[in-house]
């Protein structure tokens, strides 16, 4: 029989969750579930019932939050995340990938399901420029989709590549879920985002063989280009040409962190001042674009900020009721083995993607599990010099899974990204069913990474040797 304590986390949970659907935002719903159990636990203790003394009527509990919500704004590694937003939104106006999208296309007429290659190649680079899952989203599918259907791809197939690569961008580094990731469980952010290249490399390329083969299994699914044009070596300077300048954009923010020239923080402003530069350099700059990102970047970083101080009400009160002991009783209980539970708790993060957003599922859920996971005898080669290497690990199969997620109906958020996007004539229903495929993929790769750890762990080993 639970204590009445695990009663209370567990009401608090699914309170949460209710109150979710009510429409309310979610910062609010997170801090007004805080104060209705801290109220609850106040009231039951002042009739006698025992709540561990937290609930006594005094200052603790709210000098605690006050504390946590100063170290929010004190937070080095957070003030890189308003300028990746910012240079995500920026690039979105530089028109890099409409140029990218014209010369790889041309470079990939004469393979069956070119351009589909093309989009995904093309998600894979705006993910390493942006790490903005909406951005890469909307734009692949503005860019993309008319020109699929027109040149004969079947609709499912069409939007189904474009949320496979849009949603890579919640993986690949500058990925901002990492930045937090790393914040909540005090990793190096460096190590994550080096640990995070092969495995978003991996769904790349599991894309990308899946397309070329069903170009050669079902091949009016996936058609060659009607205006493709003979290879030449002109075609591959303008590919190299136009994708120089997200190369070097990617190279300096990233490689400065990976080379330990500078701190992730340091490498955002680079980024945030290379994309303002690109976008000089396009002539697309103007007071009206820097004034629309800027607004962009202000609303995205307020909403990220106002659930993290919401969470941090939430993880406060649900810890000092004991959440931290019930979650790892209940896991540690169960008879499936070390693996078992591994794959029990990234079952449960895929579930909950449905409905909650990542960043919740960041600050509440992952916090609550990791200490779990640290426990599990789980043997993989550290390379012997990554700290914490299980929770590196840990931390990118939470990331795939939540990558899962966001393509899974029926809530998916990439899928209503993409649907305010689509042509009238692609309904929801084709959406969901264009994301299977991807979907399965993504499974693929999630189970590969969780045989081979090395595709997580190698990078950041090598970067300390």
């Amino acid at each position: 029989m639970m204590a009445l304590n695990e009663i209370l986390v567990v009401t608090m949970f699914f309170t949460f969750i209710l109150l979710l659907f009510t429409g309310f935002p979610i910062a609010w719903v997170l801090a007004g579930t805080s104060v209705l159990f801290t109220a609850i636990g106040a009231i039951l203790e002042h009739f006698g019932v025992s709540m561990g003394g937290f609930y006594q009527v005094n200052f603790t509990v709210f000098k605690a939050t006050i504390n946590r919500i100063y170290q929010l704004g004190d937070n080095q590694v957070l003030v890189a995340l308003p300028m990746f937003i910012f240079m995500g939104f920026m690039l979105d106006k530089s028109g890099i990938a409409e140029k990218m999208m014209l010369s790889m296309q041309n470079l990939f007429g004469k393979v069956r399901g070119g351009l589909a290659v093309t989009v995904t190649m093309i998600g894979v680079i705006l993910a390493a420029s942006t790490g903005i899952v909406g951005a890469s989203v909307v734009l692949l599918g503005i860019l993309s989709i008319p020109a699929m259907m027109t040149q004969g791809y079947s609709k499912t197939f069409a939007v189904g590549t474009v949320a496979g690569a849009g949603t890579l961008g919640i993986l690949i580094p500058p990925s901002i879920m990492l930045v937090i990731m790393a914040d909540q469980l005090s990793l190096s952010v460096g190590d994550l985002f080096m640990g995070a290249v092969f495995p978003g490399l991996l769904l790349g390329v599991l894309y990308i063989t899946y397309i070329l083969i069903l170009g050669l299994v079902r091949p009016a699914a996936v058609p060659l280009s009607p205006d493709r044009k003979p290879f030449e070596w002109g075609l591959l300077i303008d590919v190299v040409r136009d994708i120089l300048p997200a190369g070097f954009l990617i190279l300096a923010v990233l490689g400065s962190i990976f080379a330990g020239i500078t701190t992730p923080t340091e490498a955002a402003g680079i980024g945030g001042a290379g994309a303002v530069i690109l976008t000089m350099i396009n002539k697309r700059f103007s007071f009206k674009v820097f004034k629309e990102v800027t607004q962009s970047c202000f609303n995205t970083t307020a909403y990220i900020y106002g659930i993290l101080i919401g969470a941090t009400c939430f993880a406060l009160v649900l810890r000092q009721l004991g959440g931290d002991e019930f979650i790892e009783k209940i896991l540690m209980s169960l008879p499936l083995g070390d693996w078992g539970i591994l794959g029990f708790i990234l079952f449960c993060v895929f579930v909950l993607g449905f409905f909650l957003d990542w960043v919740e599922i960041t600050l509440i859920i992952l916090p609550l599990v990791a200490p779990v996971v640290e426990q599990l005898s789980i043997h993989i080669t550290t390379y012997g010099t990554t700290d914490k290497p299980i929770l590196i690990w840990f931390v990118i199969l939470i990331a795939v899974t939540l990558q899962t997620s966001f393509l899974s109906p029926p809530v998916g958020f990439a899928l209503f990204y993409l649907k305010g996007v689509c042509p009238p004539e692609v309904s929801l229903t084709d959406i969901y069913k264009g994301v299977v495929p991807f979907i399965i993929l993504q499974l693929v790769g999630l189970a590969i990474i969780a045989l081979f750890p090395a595709l997580v762990l190698w990078l950041p080993s090598v970067a300390y040797n």
